[in-house]
Formats: C-alpha cells, sequence, structure tokens
C-alpha cells in the first residue's frame, strides 16, 4: 500500500538507475536528486467555531532551470513532506518531457478536505498564499489544483495573492475557474491527455482500440475524463472504475455486465470522487473490494488514484490480457511494479509523460493569462493532442533507439532537457 512506501526514495531510485544509463557526472547527480528548496510552514486558522486549529503547509521547488517552477497543491490527511519531494521531482520531468518552459514544484497542507466547511477552507487557502506569496508568482513558481483542492480555491489563492502584491496576478496560479482567468478544456485536461497517449501506444502496439477494455483506479477528475475518452474517443469498453468512499471511508470497484458509462457516473459523484452507491446499484452496477479493480480482465490498466498502488504484491493479480498501463496517478507503480511490466512485455506509459496533460494545459493558461486572451475549447485541446502526441513519440523513439523501457527513455529525454538548460545558464 501506499503508506508502505516512500515516494521520494521512489523517485530517487527512477532517477539514480537512469543517471547511470546516461554516464551522468555524479555532481550534476547531486544536484538533481535534491530539490533546490523546500518550506515547511504552521497555518493558523480560525474555524467556524471560534477555534483556533494549526494546519501543517509545505512547498518544494525542485528545480527551476527551464522555467518558474510548476505543480500542484494538495490537501491530503496523509501528506508528507517526502511525498511533496516526490512529486515536486516528478514534476520537473514531467515538464520537461513535455517540452514546455518550466521547471518542478509541489505543495500540500496536511489536512482532509471533506472535513471543513467551505469558510474553512478559503481561509486556510488564505493561509497558505500568507506564508508563500513572496516565493510564488508568474515567473518564480505557479502552484495548480491537485487532490483534495478546486479551481474555486484556486481562485481565492490568486486573489489573496494580488492583494498581498497589489496588482491583479492571475498568473500566479493556473486550474482557475472559468471567468476568472481559468482556460477551457483544463478540467479534460489530464484524463484526455492520458486516453491521447494510450490511443499512440494501441497505434505502436497495432491495437484495436474498439475491441479493447480498460480498468481505471481511481473516479477524480483524471479518471473521469480518462474514461470518458476512452469510451468516446477510442471506441473501447470500461469494465471498471474504483473509488474512496469518504462516508465509510472504504474503497469500492464499480462494474457493471453492459460496461461502465462514464457520463453516468459523472452524474452521481461528488466533487471528492465518491460515488453515489445508492444510485449506482439502482444503476445496475456492482461494488466489489477497492482492490479488485486490478484484477479484472482489460487490455489497458490505467492507474489513476495515488502513489504505490501498483507494487510488487499487487501486480501478481493482474490479468494476463493486460497490454498497456498508462500511469494516470503520479508514481502509481513502484520499480518492483516496473520489473514485472519487463519480464512480462507489458507496455508502460510512464506517469510525468501519460498525465502530462494538466500542466500542459495548466501552461497553455497561463500563456493565456500573459496575452489576456482566451482561446477556445476546441484550440486548447488541438494544441493539448499536438504536445502530448510530440511527447510520447520523442520517449518512444527513445526507447526504441538505446532499446530500454519507456520509463527509462522518458527520463533520458527530460533529463537530457534539464541538464542542457542547466548548462546554458551556466549552471555546471
Amino acid at each position: 500500500m501506499a503508506g508502505q512506501i516512500n515516494a521520494f526514495e521512489m523517485a530517487q531510485k527512477q532517477f539514480d538507475g537512469v543517471a547511470k544509463l546516461l554516464n551522468l557526472d555524479p555532481q550534476i547527480s547531486e544536484v538533481l536528486r535534491w530539490p533546490m528548496r523546500e518550506y515547511s510552514f504552521r497555518i493558523p486558522v480560525r474555524m467556524d467555531d471560534g477555534s483556533l486549529r494549526v494546519f501543517q503547509g509545505y512547498r518544494v521547488q525542485h528545480n527551476d532551470a527551464r522555467g518558474p517552477n510548476k505543480g500542484g497543491i494538495r490537501f491530503h490527511p496523509n501528506e508528507t513532506f517526502d511525498t511533496v519531494r516526490a512529486l515536486a521531482t516528478w514534476m520537473t520531468w514531467k515538464c520537461a518531457v513535455a517540452d514546455i518552459p518550466l521547471g518542478g514544484g509541489k505543495g500540500g497542507i496536511i489536512v482532509d478536505p471533506s472535513s471543513i466547511t467551505t469558510p474553512e477552507k478559503e481561509r486556510l487557502c488564505r493561509g497558505w498564499v500568507g506564508n508563500m506569496w513572496k516565493n510564488i508568482g508568474p515567473r518564480q513558481d505557479v502552484p495548480a489544483p491537485d487532490v483534495g483542492t478546486t479551481p474555486q480555491m484556486m481562485g481565492w489563492m490568486m486573489d489573496e495573492y494580488s492583494k498581498l502584491v497589489g496588482q491583479y496576478t492571475p498568473g500566479v496560479f493556473t486550474g482557475k475557474p472559468l471567468g476568472g482567468g481559468g482556460s477551457e478544456g483544463r478540467t479534460e485536461a489530464t484524463g484526455y491527455g492520458v486516453i491521447y497517449t494510450v490511443r499512440e501506444a494501441m497505434k505502436h502496439l497495432k491495437l484495436d482500440p474498439t475491441k479493447s477494455v480498460a480498468a481505471l483506479e481511481g473516479f477524480g477528475n483524471v479518471s473521469q475524463y480518462a474514461a470518458i475518452g476512452f469510451v468516446e474517443m477510442l471506441g473501447g469498453k470500461i469494465a471498471c472504475v474504483s473509488c474512496w468512499d469518504r462516508n465509510d471511508k472504504t474503497s469500492y470497484t464499480y462494474s457493471h455486465k453492459d460496461g461502465v458509462n462514464p457520463r453516468f457516473l459523472l452524474t452521481i459523484v461528488d466533487q471528492y470522487g465518491t460515488i453515489d452507491q445508492k444510485k449506482a446499484k439502482d444503476a445496475g452496477y456492482v461494488m466489489e473490494d477497492g482492490e479488485k479493480w486490478i484484477e479484472k480482465e482489460c487490455d489497458v490498466l490505467i492507474p489513476a488514484a495515488i502513489e504505490g498502488h501498483v507494487n510488487g504484491d499487487t501486480v501478481k493479480k493482474m490479468h494476463n490480457r493486460v497490454k498497456i498501463v498508462a500511469e494516470g496517478a503520479n508514481g502509481p507503480c513502484t520499480p518492483e511494479a516496473d520489473d514485472f511490466f519487463k519480464a512480462n512485455n507489458i507496455f508502460n506509459i510512464p506517469d510525468f509523460l501519460c498525465n502530462a496533460g494538466g500542466v500542459t494545459t495548466s501552461y497553455f493558461e497561463s500563456v493565456q493569462n500573459d496575452m489576456n486572451f482566451y482561446w477556445t475549447k476546441q484550440e486548447v485541446l488541438e494544441k493539448l493532442d499536438t504536445k502530448m502526441t510530440s511527447a510520447f513519440h520523442a520517449v518512444l523513439d527513445m526507447s526504441l533507439k538505446e532499446k530500454v523501457y519507456m520509463r527509462e527513455a522518458a527520463y533520458m529525454v527530460a533529463i537530457d532537457r534539464v541538464v542542457k538548460a542547466m548548462q546554458l545558464r551556466g549552471w555546471i
């Protein structure tokens, strides 16, 4: 399980393996293994009942050689400094592999967002900005939504920053609401980006998407639109989705004899990805244990929940029909899972390539904020498709040329780009 895995140690282990393949100078490796800056702070918040509660906040800026740090802010009860470090590191590689001019960052607060009221959330968001405003900005560090945070929360944070600096600064946060500096297509971007890469992988493997089945872990934003994209863009079928039920604190896998209808499930899910059990059962959905998603017969496995859930133990339960693992989540597969994929000839689309659609569209949002001119959804999604397809083939070409696994190839592309930027700036 995720709680047993140190995400940052995993990120460093992945990096170390590729650094050897690249014959990277050990001194350069030492720079890239660790974040450049880290912030840890306490956020006192006046709760609705008048009491004062103190929350732990974080922000990690891994590397900004290619541009301002970029990465989400997570509100999660099990957030740790090492998780944030790992995610910031992966963001550096994600921005580089997508070839967008940004570096890697990540932030978080230890809190269950469903346990606090909307006014308390707003005060907590503004408190996070109160601690970090001198160290973020459109040319410095641009946060965005992540697990447990929403466009509205980014709107509050952007407003607080604008007040503190004394000018309207929409580009300081991305993932903002439409009408408040947000971009069309941002909601769908990460999930659709997953499917653009799955489509290209299927072309490479000569698989027919219309005869393919996918199983998804999670039913938050990424999984929702990955499921919709798999059905509506590729003509495939969804075997199941899983989700965490915040009401009874249990994870469930939902399946249907006719295949999952993601558009229907979207009408009965709350903002935290919890599906209404009664409405699902009434519609003929079967509920099983939350770990069952990985056992379903499918061609494409899309872990789109949280880090470390596809590991040395759970991969043994995978159906032997699986041909592609597309990592919609950040760090969902451990190095032990990678070993299994290699041994069983399973094509892996690594996380920082597969789910780069969100950060790419966040970059598009920043560009639109700078121009004060906004594109249509069609324009955004067309640009996203072009970027994701180009990124996929850069990694695939590296994989074929160097005869390495896709994750290693993605790291090789990303690390090479970051090192070149550091050299051009005279850092190394």
